[in-house]
């Protein structure tokens, strides 16, 4: 018998007309064995009404085949999903991620350079054959559409109440949880779709950990709102789940509608030892930012311009990579992708919850431009939040600073000026990454923040004392 696992597989959902249409997402085991997923990235680029949705996701389990079920709102054909790179996330994570950067104070004696101003700026151009259909009665569940593409096997199934497709799905060799009938219900009652992609595991990878890396899914529909379920895949969730939420229009930044939208602090300094550790530090930063709202909030991590960075953890994104998550030519009778694609925002939305506190389908929304994280450099107390801006550009950005350790040798000492190591080459920003897996609980940030954070309750430290 194979098991059904109600995992943490999560996509968009999107309203067509006075449906509250939405994705959601389990794994199908086979074998009795659980599946985890406790890490998912999404990227949603929308056009107009064109959404174009890719979803990567891990697991650790069986070695059997498997399947991944999703609801959707219409029934995809095999021209409407493509399989990514397993690395088609790497290139926007890296780009989005929190970054540190370190300076050093300069000479106090040394003649004056033109000061170097990054207090604004962030616009500039930068550098198979189809399987045979399963067998089995109907039950009022019907199959839509069937094709392969990579390691998968592709079901768009349609289903006229929940207990025909529980019947249905254990008569081809399924169990499910505890539950999982009566969580399906609301998607079958609003005639949702459910595309069921069948795994190969001869045909996928893992790491040294065991983990699947599956191919990334991007699925392309026409829709009105978009939306991120949650609640299907915390039916079995025994830990916390951690999502991290790309998205990209031609114009604006995303936040949530229907929960609290805050700002992980940015432009703090922090102590040296930081850079040993620094995913770890940023986890606690942003475990303490969520815990303001006990955890029933989603932080904004990021949202720039698409066509710049400043400073750069790695290039900016290029035309190819919004290709790549499913921009057009065109969208809407306008050409985005070419000209006009500097233009684009990306947002990176980061949550992490449980079932006690995002336990609603997360629905997002346009909103007005931010600026954070920016400016400092002259080592003048910056701002640690977000501010309306014109344009796009806030980061979570932490700073190292090396204070000026020798004695000044003339009359008027000029502190606080910033650049390079002396005589070397100013390192590259480091980026936060893998934060799912952090450690975390090793590192007090009242022991390693320099800056006042008077929201998180973090004193500061006093800075250095200058040798006479």
């Amino acid at each position: 018998m194979r098991s059904l696992v109600l995992g943490t597989l999560l996509a968009a959902s999107l309203t067509v007309g006075a449906h509250a249409d939405a994705f959601c997402g389990f794994f199908v085991a086979g074998s009795n064995e659980k599946l985890t997923n406790n890490a998912s990235q999404v990227a949603i680029l929308r056009e107009g009404r064109r959404i174009a949705l890719t979803m990567s996701n891990t697991y650790q389990g069986p070695p059997q085949n498997f399947a991944m079920v999703v609801p959707v709102p219409v029934v995809l054909k095999k021209e409407d999903v493509k399989t990514l790179p397993l690395d088609v996330f790497a290139h926007i994570d890296a780009l989005t991620a929190p970054r540190l950067v370190e300076y050093w104070e300069q000479d106090p004696c040394a003649p004056s350079d033109e000061e170097k101003d990054d207090s604004l700026g962030g616009l500039a151009a930068p550098t198979t054959a189809v399987p045979a259909k399963p067998k089995g009665g109907s039950h009022g569940v019907t199959i839509e559409a069937h094709f392969a593409i990579g390691e998968y096997e592709i079901l768009v199934l349609s289903a006229k109440e929940s207990n025909g497709l529980e019947t249905w799905l254990r008569e081809h060799g399924y169990t499910l949880p505890s539950g999982a009938a009566a969580a399906l219900a609301p998607y079958v009652r609003s005639q949702m779709k459910f595309f069921v992609a069948k795994v190969d595991i001869t045909k996928v990878k893992r790491d040294e950990h065991g983990t699947v890396k599956l191919s990334p899914l991007r699925m392309t529909y026409a829709a009105d709102e978009v939306r991120l379920p949650v609640r299907l895949g915390l039916l079995n969730a025994e830990a916390k789940q951690d999502l991290v939420v790309y998205l990209l229009d031609p114009h604006s930044r995303f936040e949530v509608a229907n929960y609290p939208n805050v700002f992980v602090p940015t432009n703090l300094e922090v102590l040296e030892l930081v850079k040993k550790s620094f995913a770890s530090f940023y986890a606690e930063l942003f475990d303490a930012t969520l815990a303001q709202k006990q955890g029933k909030a989603v932080v904004t991590e990021y949202a720039w311009q698409t066509s710049s960075c400043d400073p750069c953890p790695t290039p900016p994104l290029q035309p190819a990579d919004l290709a790549t998550l499913g921009a057009s030519d065109k969208a809407d009778g306008k050409q985005t992708v070419g000209p006009t694609w500097a233009s684009w925002v990306v947002t990176r939305l980061h949550a992490r919850y449980d079932r006690a506190t995002l336990a609603d389908d997360l629905v997002f929304r346009s909103a007005s431009p931010i600026v954070g994280g920016r400016a400092s450099y002259r080592g003048t107390q910056a701002d640690t939040g977000a501010k309306p801006s014109a344009a796009n550009n806030f980061q979570a950005r932490y700073i190292v600073r090396n204070y000026w350790k020798g004695a000044s040798s003339c009359a008027a000492p000029r502190w606080g000026r910033w650049g390079g190591p002396p005589g070397g080459i100013e390192p590259e920003p480091v980026a936060a990454q893998g934060l799912a897996t952090a450690a975390r609980g090793n590192i007090s940030l009242r022991s390693v923040v320099r800056s006042a954070v008077p929201s998180l309750k973090l004193p500061g430290m006093a800075t250095p004392k200058h040798q006479k």
